[in-house]
C-alpha cells in the first residue's frame, strides 16, 4: 500500500463521553502517521441530549477544534464534524443542534433502538437477534430518509457485538432487501456510505460495513465513500484508513471524499 492521500473522518476526542485525548494530541499522532487530514467527529447522542449534557460536550469540542486548526495551519487539515446519534428520535431537536455550529461534516449513526440501551450493554441471550436486527435496519433507513447528515457511520455496528464480542454467527443475506433499500436511497441521496476501520482492531476483524455491501453500494449507484478510523485514543488515528481505501479500490471507487462546509471534495486514492 503506501497510499499518500490518507484522510482521517471519523476521529473522538475527550470530548465525547467515550473519548480520551485531546484535539491537539490526536493531531500529533495523526502528523507523525503522515496523515493530511482529519475530521472530528465527537459524538452528540440526540435521544439523551440533555441527560448527557451534550451541548456543553459540542460546545467545548467546538472550540479546542479551532484551537488545532490554527495551531497546525499548513500542515495538517482539520474539519469540524459531529457525529450525530439516532437523530430520527427527536427530528425536531437534531436540527435544532445542526444549527448551533457551522459543521464541514455531519455523520449520521444509530447505536441504540428506541429507549432501549447501546447494542454494547445488550444481554444477546434474551433477545430475538434477527427481530433486533430487522429494527435497526428500519431505523437506518428512517435516519436515510431524514437525509439531513453528510455520510452513514458504521452501516453494520450492531454486529460488533453480536458477533465480535458474543460470537452469534449473522447470515447478512436474510437482511439484503433492507440494506439494498438502504444503499440505494443512500446514493439517490448522493450521500457517502462511511467505510469504519474499527472493526479492523476489534475482534469482529472486518470494515463495517465489510467489502460485500461497499461493492454493493457502488453496484446500486452510490458515488461517495469516507473513510474513518473511529478513533476514540491517540493510539488509533489513523488506524486501518490504508486497508480502508485499499477495499474501496476494490469495490471500484476511485476517489475517496473530504468534507467542508458539508460539500464532499474528491480526494484520488493514490
Amino acid at each position: 500500500m503506501g497510499y499518500k492521500n490518507k484522510l482521517d473522518m471519523h476521529i473522538h476526542t475527550a470530548n465525547s463521553y467515550d473519548g480520551s485525548h485531546s484535539a491537539i494530541r490526536m493531531c500529533e499522532m495523526a502528523m507523525k502517521k503522515n496523515l493530511r487530514s482529519l475530521t472530528f467527529t465527537d459524538h452528540c447522542e440526540v435521544d439523551i441530549y440533555e441527560k448527557g449534557n451534550f451541548e456543553i460536550a459540542m460546545t467545548h469540542a467546538f472550540v479546542e477544534v479551532a484551537k488545532a486548526k490554527s495551531a497546525f495551519m499548513g500542515t495538517l487539515l482539520i474539519n469540524n464534524g459531529i457525529e450525530l446519534g439516532q437523530p430520527v428520535y427527536d427530528k425536531e431537536k437534531a436540527e435544532h443542534i445542526l444549527n448551533k455550529f457551522e459543521y464541514d461534516q455531519v455523520i449520521g449513526s444509530v447505536h441504540n433502538l428506541r429507549n432501549r440501551p447501546d447494542f454494547y450493554f445488550i444481554d444477546y441471550s434474551e433477545v430475538d437477534v434477527d427481530s433486533l436486527l430487522d429494527e435497526y435496519f428500519y431505523e437506518i433507513f428512517e435516519l436515510v430518509k431524514w437525509d439531513k447528515f453528510d455520510t452513514l457511520a458504521h452501516l453494520t455496528y450492531p454486529l460488533r457485538y453480536i458477533v465480535g464480542q458474543h460470537n452469534i454467527q449473522i447470515d447478512l443475506n436474510k437482511f439484503s432487501p433492507k440494506i439494498d433499500e438502504i444503499l440505494k436511497l443512500l446514493a439517490k441521496n448522493g450521500k457517502a456510505l462511511e467505510i469504519n476501520t474499527s472493526g479492523l482492531r476489534q475482534p469482529i476483524g472486518k470494515t463495517m460495513p465489510d467489502e460485500d455491501i461497499i461493492r454493493r453500494f457502488k453496484q446500486l449507484g452510490g458515488e461517495i465513500i469516507t473513510i474513518g478510523s473511529d478513533a476514540h485514543n491517540e493510539n488509533d488515528v489513523g488506524a486501518g484508513i490504508e486497508e480502508g481505501m485499499a477495499i474501496a479500490k476494490k469495490c471500484g471507487f476511485n476517489e475517496i471524499a473530504l468534507f467542508q462546509k458539508r460539500t464532499p471534495i474528491p480526494i484520488p486514492i493514490e
